[in-house]
């Protein structure tokens, strides 16, 4: 370990010979670089022993301890050719009490978090693969906590098979494509809230809480899908800001008496439900209940019998609340851990069931990332956190009184971590800027027992490649505003020179692009720096990790601060003695293309070029929960709407212009680039563009297309840069 994380290091990045540059095959043919990961690592309920999803589609169990081999719980090689035995496993999911495995195969996608599949459920003690069902693939099927039925989603209704009595149950009945959605988040949901399952079992598996998304006034958006003689059109309910959203609604089956119970959640009907969770509580199910501008927040507890809910807690916010996962709670049945921004960082608050403050437990001036867990014998509260640095990310452990804070992740840098069932070991994902992920097995006090997967091999083709070191820097604007950025040189940089930079931005509200981080863009980036660019990244106002105020001051202006940064950034690298400052460029995705865009017509002629992949050109035709979230209704707020457009300030273009979209985007429509274009050309401003036709936003379909798309940007980047 020690080896990894000094001498090789030092090797790999202050390495200036003659070595082999990274080729754009690299980055998007061969996806050389990539690193292996423990994806499919999940922890057994003894807390002693992990499972991993081996390449030859066995599941076999390890000791945390030794991590020698325990047994093979299944292996598709042993099981007899049959015409329902699955062709591979493509992800795996024990019961509660770990007597069945529940397989998916075949995976379709839908959209970004959702995908249709067939499913096997495997007996361990007898050895029984059996198909979940033959009416056709699911979606998310949920064991129940003994393993006896599972729930799943076909066709916009919920079911549940017996497996014991081989009986399928239709739980709904009314489901049916662009209307009525059971069991299965819409469209907005999915995307914004971050979650792709509407439906949960009790913890003694009585009853199934689901929720009905009645879409049918939800506006449709078509695309036209290419490839046959005619193309077809696809159809669905996607709400733009200030529209119409599905009207939510939520019930409790009991399985039992086969009774649908609704669940009472008030009488408005435009609000959002983003989050249902059944406590330890018998027959208690908690959800969450949140305005349509989310600037409230109530979490309701209610009884799975008689559908009566009550409020135990509220949080109100000038700005707005984001939803995320950290809200858990306790086994006793006695409290819940929530995170909140509400004293301007993002701390853990413990709260007892009737929604009274126990205690604060971590305070200071920096952001919670995430609850990992509390340990009960212990009462010891698991939680990561920025405070070392906004650019790093570490494991800390501190008593539910709010003392004795510990941080056990010692490496500087991005440490992700999973512990095992009852807290006794964890694994974390280490990775920085000039390390690619590290997997270490280590107990709660932070001692290393070993290491899982080093990556050594990728290692070893970085030093070949000729890797240059990512540098972090710091400057403040011209209102005195401190800003985090880091940079890539070329080899062989010379101080006494004059070099083109690109600059790359995403920018959007929390996120963070200046992280001590492994980052596979940084693979293209390096292949720039072997051309002799030099590579920019920088964290604007608006981002996360730096409390509520850097965050929430864009709201309602999106766009407007944001550009403002990037483009003192931009001044203030010309003002560098080795960066030529007519030849800087700037290129992002998403909320990166649009403010790439933006940046380009608002700092005429600061940025000699700009590509911008699948923008957003103007916030009216952008989803209602992400929009209405930071820029609050176009009803209300129509300048920050219009002010910050791209598609308003085309007429100020004087750099060239790249502007690359896929016509299958289902999140970020190709309507943006199209809009864009009519008024580059009212304004006869020329332009260059590359679309992909039944791409989304990922820009993924086809076998060649990533690599085609860095091919198209690398060669306008080199001819206008």
């Amino acid at each position: 370990m020690k080896r990894i994380f000094g001498t090789l290091l030092l090797i790999v990045f202050f390495n200036t010979g003659f070595c082999q540059q990274v080729s754009l095959e690299d980055a998007w043919v061969t996806y050389k670089f990539y690193s292996f990961g423990l994806d499919d690592l999940t922890s057994m309920k003894d807390g002693e022993n992990y499972t991993l999803l081996l390449p030859n589609d066995s599941i076999v169990k390890y000791s945390y301890k030794s991590g020698k081999e325990v047994g093979c719980l299944f292996s598709l090689s042993q099981i007899p050719k049959s015409d329902t035995k699955p062709s591979k496993i493509e992800s795996y999911v024990f019961s509660k009490n770990e007597t069945k495995i529940l397989f998916s195969c075949d995976k379709e996608q839908i959209y970004r978090h959702s995908f249709k599949a067939s499913y096997f459920v495997w007996d361990i003690a007898n050895k029984k693969l059996t198909a979940l069902s033959n009416n056709g693939k699911q979606q998310l099927a949920q064991l129940s906590p003994d393993g006896s039925k599972v729930a799943y989603v076909r066709d916009n209704n919920i079911f549940i098979m017996d497996i014991v009595k081989n009986i399928e149950t239709q739980v709904t009945n009314d489901g049916k494509f662009n209307f009525i959605i059971n069991g299965v988040p819409d469209w907005v949901y999915e995307e914004e809230f971050s979650f792709s399952s509407a439906f949960s079992w009790s913890p003694d598996g009585k009853n199934l809480a689901f929720m009905k998304f009645n879409e049918t006034d939800v506006k449709e958006f078509s695309m036209p899908m290419y490839g046959t003689l005619y193309p077809t059109e696809y159809k669905y309910k996607y709400p733009k800001a200030g529209e119409k959203n599905s009207i939510v609604t939520l019930h409790v089956y009991n399985v039992a008496e086969a009774k649908t119970i609704p669940v009472d959640i008030g009488k408005e009907t435009d609000q959002y439900i983003p989050r249902l969770i059944w406590t330890k509580i018998p027959g208690v199910l908690s959800f969450i209940r949140m305005n349509r501008l989310q600037n409230k927040l109530e979490l309701f507890v209610a009884d799975a019998n008689t559908g009566v809910s009550t409020v135990i807690y509220t949080e109100e916010s000038k700005t707005y609340i984001e939803i995320t996962d950290n809200l858990v709670f306790t086994d006793d049945g006695k409290y819940f851990f929530n995170l909140s921004d509400k004293n301007g960082y993002n701390h853990i608050y413990m709260y007892d069931m009737h929604g009274n403050l126990v205690n604060q437990i971590t305070d200071g001036n920096w952001d919670v990332e995430a609850f990992k867990g509390y340990d009960t014998k212990l009462n010891l509260v698991y939680y990561t956190s920025s405070e070392a640095s906004p650019m790093q990310r570490n494991l800390y452990s501190i008593g539910i009184d709010g003392k004795n804070k510990k941080r056990i992740t010692t490496h500087d840098g991005t440490n992700e971590v999973s512990f095992s069932s009852g807290f006794k070991y964890f694994i974390n994902n280490f990775s920085s800027a000039t390390s690619p992920n590290f997997y270490s097995l280590y107990d709660n006090k932070g001692k290393s027992i070993r290491v899982l997967e080093d990556n050594a091999g990728l290692l070893e083709k970085v030093i070949v490649s000729n890797f240059t070191k990512k540098e972090f820097f710091k400057f403040k604007t011209s209102d005195g505003v401190e800003l985090n950025g880091w940079m890539i040189k070329p080899a062989d940089f010379d101080p006494n020179k004059k070099y083109p930079v690109l600059m790359s931005v995403y920018g959007g509200p929390g996120s963070q692009e200046v992280l001590d981080k492994w980052d596979y863009y940084q693979v293209w980036h390096q292949h720039l720096a072997s051309k002799g660019y030099i590579v920019v990244s920088v964290d604007n106002r608006g981002t996360g990790a730096r409390g509520a105020e850097f965050k929430k001051v864009t709201y309602r202006n999106l766009g407007n601060i944001e550009t403002i940064d990037q483009i003192e950034a931009a001044k203030y690298l010309g003002t560098l003695n080795y960066i030529d400052a007519s030849r800087i460029g700037i290129w992002g995705w998403s909320f990166g293309g649009y403010l790439s865009a933006l940046c380009l017509e608002k700092g005429a002629g600061v940025f000699k070029m700009a590509v911008s992949v699948a923008p957003v050109t103007n916030w009216r035709y952008y989803d209602s929960i992400y929009t209405e979230r930071y820029n609050g209704l176009p009803q209300d707020n129509a300048s920050g709407y219009d002010d910050n457009s791209p598609i308003n300030f085309t007429k100020k273009i004087k750099g060239k212009f790249l502007l690359c979209h896929g016509t299958a985007d289902d999140n970020v429509h190709f309507q943006n680039s199209m809009e864009l274009v009519s008024k580059l050309v009212e304004g006869n401003k020329q332009f260059e563009s590359q679309f992909y036709p039944d791409s989304n936003h990922g820009i993924y379909k086809g076998r060649n297309t990533r690599y085609h798309l860095f091919s198209r940007m690398t060669t306008f980047i080199t001819e206008n840069l």
